[in-house]
């Protein structure tokens, strides 16, 4: 063996050693990676088509509806999808059926890659939003049952941090690769799907209501804070029956019922929202805005996603330690406050000319935009009784879907014509968009005043 070959494995070994460690163990190392992967898959494939946009545009003769129409169909059909997905998770073996979702997801990708009509690749991407939506509920209720609820917080940032690694992974990756040829873009992230469905597979099924990871059923950090502040449930919102025994129509009834989750659901797609209008058209601007090529174009991308990375890390480790210091509400605060900084940080970014200057602003506001969703996905879990969280997350994840299925839809259009196409119009439709993020900041608190007693309340629930 090489030297450098030698050290470079010497330094791999060293770097999964220290991740192990801080992770908790092989074990929880496993569980962590495997899920962050899933959700990374996910992130790729929506930004790999808005990476292979110009491309897609040429090859099929289409526009940038058509390009939003392609991301909105797959989160359209996706929300549908979503809330009996959630179903079978609070009911199935879950990680059998997710390992299944996610092989015939890898089949939906080649299929992506074979159509010569933009028809047959509206076709292929509506079986792709169904199979992709177990993720979501899945995914939630997997953390829930194998992680504590003093660190899923700091959790949900590693998972999340997956789905951040794989959106870059689109844009630098396959994206490059789709200059040269879209259809090879889709393939490559079909071989992945393969290995991951085997991994999920072969994880652990954790015991259901959170008794894997707290198997002593003591209370949660929050739930320990809201009896000793003397926060009493809503006694018309207590769960009386088992969570088990209630249908669709009941569960989705209930979980809408929580005033928090509402808000959290709401606030949320408001910030997805604008998310995905960015992973869809974010190298169309960029390549405009800044009057840089393609490879800049995604290499910026890529340092606006690892500051989005390093917020998904922070935001979700800091509302724990908060909580843990006494801070009923540092979930719902860390939130609103990086929520609201995100939205003033992307404006300058939008009207500069110049990449170098406008790099820091939107690393910033990348930051805080993604610091908000660990805390925000930790907080719908302390919210919600244990046994609900698949059908809790799947109604979730319809709301979020149908925010993402909007967003590239409606950037299309009002660019294309609203403010007349072309690069203005792109421009002109990211000032607008700001609004939502805006509205996630007012939502988000209001959820101060209600989180507390619907703690309380999920935790009289039975489990």
């Amino acid at each position: 063996m090489a030297p450098g070959a030698g050290t470079a494995a010497a330094i791999y070994r060293a770097g999964v050693a220290r991740l192990t460690h801080h992770l908790g163990g092989e074990h929880r190392t496993r569980v962590i990676v495997v899920l962050a992967c899933v959700l990374g898959l996910s992130g790729a494939d929506v930004t790999t088509v808005g990476a292979s946009a110009t491309e897609l545009r040429h090859g099929l003769h289409i526009s940038n509806t058509d390009i939003g129409l392609l991301v909105a169909v797959t989160s359209l059909v996706g929300a549908a999808a979503a809330v009996p997905f959630g179903a079978l998770a609070d009911r199935v073996r879950r990680t059998q059926v997710l390992g299944g979702a996610i092989l015939l997801w890898g089949g939906a990708m080649i299929w992506s890659a074979t159509p010569a009509t933009f028809g047959g690749l509206l076709l292929a991407r509506v079986f792709l939003g169904i199979v992709t939506a177990a993720a979501g509920p899945f995914v939630a209720s997997l953390v829930g049952d194998y992680f504590p609820g003093s660190e899923r917080g700091r959790v949900y940032g590693f998972i999340l941090a997956g789905e951040l690694l794989g959106a870059g992974f689109g844009f630098a990756v396959t994206g490059d690769i789709a200059a040269l040829s879209w259809r090879a873009a889709f393939v490559v992230l079909a071989i992945p799907a393969f290995v991951l469905a085997w991994f999920v597979v072969h994880l652990d099924e954790p015991k259901r209501g959170g008794k894997a990871a707290e198997p002593d059923a003591r209370a949660t950090d929050a739930q320990h804070l809201v009896r000793r502040h003397g926060v009493e449930p809503d006694p018309e919102r207590v769960l009386r029956r088992d969570p088990r025994r209630l249908g669709i129509v009941a569960a989705a009834r209930y979980a809408l019922g929580v005033r928090t989750n509402l808000i959290l659901i709401g606030a949320s797609a408001c910030g997805y929202y604008f998310l995905a209008g960015l992973q869809t058209f974010g190298v169309e601007f960029v390549k405009g805005q800044y009057r840089i090529g393609q490879a800049p174009a995604n290499l910026l991308l890529l340092v606006i996603g690892g500051g989005a990375v390093g917020g998904v890390l922070i935001g979700g480790q800091l509302s724990d330690s908060l909580l843990r210091r006494g801070m009923l509400s540092a979930r719902i605060v860390v939130s609103t406050v990086v929520v609201s900084l995100a939205a003033l940080l992307f404006a300058p970014a939008l009207f500069t000319r110049s990449a170098v200057t406008a790099a820091p602003y939107i690393v910033a506001a990348a930051f805080c935009l993604a610091a908000q969703n660990p805390p925000l996905d930790a907080a719908r879990l302390d919210i919600m009784p244990p046994l609900l969280w698949g059908r809790a997350e799947g109604i979730r994840t319809l709301v979020r879907s149908l925010a993402q299925a909007l967003a590239p839809l409606l950037f299309g259009a009002v660019s294309d014509y609203v403010f007349g196409g072309g690069h203005s119009g792109l421009k002109w439709t990211f000032v607008v968009m700001l609004v939502p993020l805006v509205a996630s900041a007012a939502l988000l608190y209001r959820a101060l005043g209600t989180y507390a007693q619907d703690v309380a309340t999920a935790a009289a629930a039975p489990s």
